[in-house]
Order: structure tokens, then C-alpha cells, then sequence
């Protein structure tokens, strides 16, 4: 999941609503469903780039030779997943198989009644549990309930120039009291201390946000499910946000291009972005080089002279948090059974080390190996090639050390909502934005943190009502 679009204004309301008053009736006409098996399935898939387009459809190529069953690929963004699969289930015509679905997603189908949960506890079953990571198959369950087969992830990370940390003797950013003594020390004009979005219809600055939020426990919502972003803790989020987004950061909206853009120029020092930052970070994606003025003779100066943070922890959390996203394969309830169980297992088995591998850096692969070899997947992923225009090996370009974190900040990783049961109203603030209105109005001067927290707590509140 590279995030370079907006997210769909549509609202997740509206959906939820329209698939709750009578559109789920037709989920079950139209399309050839699990009662009329041919041995075609439809398989719509959120890596949508073109070179990604190009990578899936050729292990489709080897799973039709190897199956003969046909299998047509559509790739859809994910900002308009919401609304096409409301006119699919309207129309009867959902796919069989959905592909790197996010978990709020996931929960939001699954809340509809859209999903088969057969198919994926069959295949978690079949592959062994024990393949994969347990936090990754906890953060895509209901309990006892399997909504898909988790695939991979990505992680939030904070990256700092480690050159400019060294020459002002600063520690790591792992903590907020180091994030901001660090921001407030390299801020300087023309330059930022950190580049963080603000952008308020992006889901982006959701992202970002999230991640200093758990660092310091602010929750979406309380072991009650009530809604908690007034808490103590997330005003301390949302205060310490502020101070570092518009006290230390660039002026104006900043958006996921803008914040790459700052930093790669060499302009800021600091930047809250995914993994799929790596391979651009190193040079190895033409449309987003590093432009530094060190970089035009060398373009992994930046990659070289970085420094990387997993885990955060504020002043009011026990320990550190990590943010980021699972992406899992689904089967919709009108999904041709048979044939969709066996692309999946597939897609999980022989053509595993081919899909994470496209975009290793954003596809850390959270089933580790198979019950004869346990690190297979793992050991694979850690030699895959990165880039785009250029491929280098990962463990060659970057260091033991950090792929080895970033494999274990899946196990560590933390959501908003998700453990809480409250997947679905994480889906519907992905569509309706609550927090990056927030941030966005916070950080532009027009309300104080305390009142940014108060708002998005409102606006949660009233989807959360809306769902029930």
C-alpha cells in the first residue's frame, strides 16, 4: 500500500448505511457465487501501481497454468474501495477476492456481512497457524474468527538525518521529550527541524498522528468503547503534534508528497513516513529521487547518513509503540468457494515470495515460513531486491539491524480501535477524516490542541453512533 492519493471523499457512513438498509440482498444474485462453481473468480487488488499491476498478474499467469482456473485481475484504489464495493454489493456483483485490504476495511466488510470467514480459517488451517506472526492474525480476527488471511505489512516510521543528530550530540528521536528537543535544536531558517503532515483530507495525516498518539497510549477508544481522544494522554498527543508540525515544521498544508519532498531536499531533518519510503529514500525510484545537494553525486547519501526510529514512547506510556498497517487477502460471501481457497493458498505458498517480494519494503511478510522451514519467508524477504528503476539487494542497503526491527515491529505493532472490537468505526473515520480536520484546523492556528482533541472526539462519537 504506497499512500500518493486522496483518500475518496465518500463517506464510510454512507456506506454502512446503504449496505445496512437492503443492499446486502443482493449479494446473493448475479456473479457466479459458491452455488454455480466455473472455475473463474474476479480478484480486485489494492496494489494498483503499474509496475505492481504487472508483478501480480504475472504469479496469476503461473496459477492459471498451474490450476486452470481463470482468474481476471482489477486493480482498484484504495481511497474508492468504499464505494465500489457498495455498488458491487448492490448490484451482486462483489469479486471473489479482495487483495491487501487494510484492516479497517477488512472490519468494515466483515461488520456488513460481506465476507466468507470459512475460506480464510480453512487456509490458515491448511498452512499451519504457527506460520505466521500471532499478532498479525490477533489484529485481523473477531475473537475465534479468521476476517482473511493476513499477508504483509508496512510501519510507520520516524526518519532523521543521523549526520545532523551526531553534530549537535542529540539522541535518537525515541522519545517525545528527544523528538522535540531535537526539532526545536535544528530548526533554523530555511530549514525545518521535521517535516509532519497537516493535510486534513488525507488519511495520511491520520497515519502520522496515530503513531505519536500510541507512543504516549492515546486511544481511539477506552476498554468500554467509549470514545477516548480527550483523554490526558491523547491532549498530550495532540499538544506535542502541534508544537512539532507547526512550531518546527514547514508552513502551509503538508501533505505525503510535500514532507517527502522537504526532507529528500535536505531541508528538514526529521520525517514521519511508511517503509515504502525506503527504496525512494535510497535512490532507487526515479520519480521520487533524493535531491539533496550531496545527493546529486552520490544518490544514497541520504540512505547512508539516516537514521531510523520504530518505536516511540511518551511520557505518559510504559512502554514503546509501534505503528503501521496489515494488509490481508479476503473472500466476499458470494466468492466461487473452491476456486478463491486455492488462489489465495496460492498466493500465501508459491506465489508469496513473489508478491512481497515487488515492494519488500512496504510487504514485510507476516507468514515468517512454512512448517518445514520457519524463517523461509523472512530469510526471503531479507535478501529481496528493492527499487524500481534500479534493484539492489535490502540487506545491502540497508543494515541487519534495521530489517530485523522492522520484521519485529510486526509483533509489536498497535491500532487504533482494532483489538477493541471497534474495527468497523476505524474504517468509517477513514472515509469521513475526524482527526485530520482536527490536525489540520490545530496546526494552521485556527483551534487550540485541547480543542482539536475535543472536535475529533465529537465527530468519532457521531459515527460511532451512526454504526450501531
Amino acid at each position: 500500500m504506497r499512500i500518493r492519493t486522496l483518500r475518496s471523499r465518500m463517506t464510510a457512513v454512507g456506506v454502512a448505511t446503504a449496505l445496512g438498509t437492503g443492499l446486502l440482498a443482493g449479494c446473493s444474485t448475479g456473479g457466479t457465487g459458491p452455488g454455480t462453481p466455473d472455475r473463474e473468480i474476479t480478484v480486485w487488488s489494492q496494489e494498483n501501481l503499474p509496475d505492481r499491476v504487472a508483478a501480480t498478474q504475472k504469479i496469476i499467469d503461473g496459477f492459471q497454468k498451474e490450476t486452470g482456473i481463470k482468474v481476471k485481475l482489477v486493480g482498484v484504489d484504495e481511497g474508492q474501495m468504499p464505494q465500489l464495493i457498495m455498488s458491487a454489493a448492490a448490484a451482486g456483483e462483489l469479486p471473489d477476492v479482495i487483495g491487501a485490504a487494510p484492516m479497517g476495511q477488512v472490519w468494515q466488510m466483515y461488520t456488513n456481512g460481506l465476507l466468507n470467514t470459512d475460506i480464510p480459517k480453512e487456509i490458515i488451517g491448511e498452512l499451519g497457524r504457527g506460520t505466521f506472526n500471532a499478532n498479525a492474525l490477533d489484529l485481523t480476527s473477531d475473537g475465534a474468527t479468521s476476517l482473511g488471511v493476513p499477508s504483509d505489512a508496512w510501519l510507520q516510521l520516524l526518519v532523521y538525518r543521523k549526520d545532523q543528530f551526531e553534530g549537535k550530540q542529540l539522541a535518537p528521536p525515541d522519545t517525545y521529550e528527544r523528538t522535540l528537543a531535537a526539532a526545536e535544536a535544528l530548526t533554523a531558517k530555511g530549514h525545518d527541524g521535521i517535516s509532519a503532515a497537516t493535510d486534513p483530507g488525507d488519511v495520511f495525516t491520520s497515519q502520522s498522528f496515530e503513531s505519536i498518539a500510541l507512543a504516549n497510549d492515546c486511544q481511539l477508544v477506552d476498554d468500554r468503547h467509549e470514545v477516548a481522544l480527550e483523554s490526558p494522554q491523547c491532549e498530550t498527543a495532540f499538544s506535542t503534534y502541534d508544537q512539532l508540525a507547526r512550531g518546527y515544521g514547514a508552513p502551509g498544508t503538508q501533505t505525503v508528497d510535500s514532507t517527502r519532498a522537504t526532507y529528500f531536499a535536505g531541508r528538514s531533518s526529521m520525517i514521519v513516513w511508511s517503509s515504502f519510503l525506503l527504496d525512494e529514500l535510497a535512490g532507487l525510484r526515479k520519480d521520487a529521487l533524493p535531491s539533496c545537494r550531496e545527493c546529486r553525486k552520490d544518490p544514497g547519501y541520504l540512505a547512508d547518513n539516516s537514521g531510523i526510529v520504530t518505536a516511540m514512547r511518551g511520557p505518559d506510556a510504559d512502554e514503546a509503540a509501534q505503528f503501521g498497517e496489515i494488509t490481508s487477502w479476503v473472500a466476499t460471501k458470494t466468492a466461487e468457494t473452491a476456486a478463491s481457497r486455492e488462489f489465495i493458498a496460492y498466493m500465501m505458498g508459491t506465489g508469496y515470495e513473489s508478491w512481497f517480494g515487488m515492494s519488500p519494503e512496504g510487504k514485510i511478510p507476516v507468514r515468517e515460513g512454512t512448517a518445514a522451514q520457519p524463517d523461509r519467508y523472512i530469510d526471503a524477504w531479507l535478501h529481496s531486491d528493492i527499487g524500481v528503476d534500479t534493484r539492489k539487494p535490502f540487506d545491502e542497503v540497508f543494515p541487519a539491524s534495521l530489517l530485523n526491527e522492522l520484521a519485529d515491529g510486526v509483533s509489536n505493532m498497535r491500532r487504533w480501535g482494532i483489538t477493541q472490537g471497534e474495527g468497523a468505526l476505524v474504517g468509517a473515520t477513514n472515509g469521513e477524516l475526524p482527526v485530520p480536520k482536527a490536525i489540520g484546523a490545530m496546526t494552521s492556528g485556527q483551534t487550540s490542541p485541547s480543542e482539536a482533541a475535543r472536535e475529533a472526539g465529537d465527530e468519532v462519537s457521531a459515527l460511532q453512533k451512526s454504526l450501531q
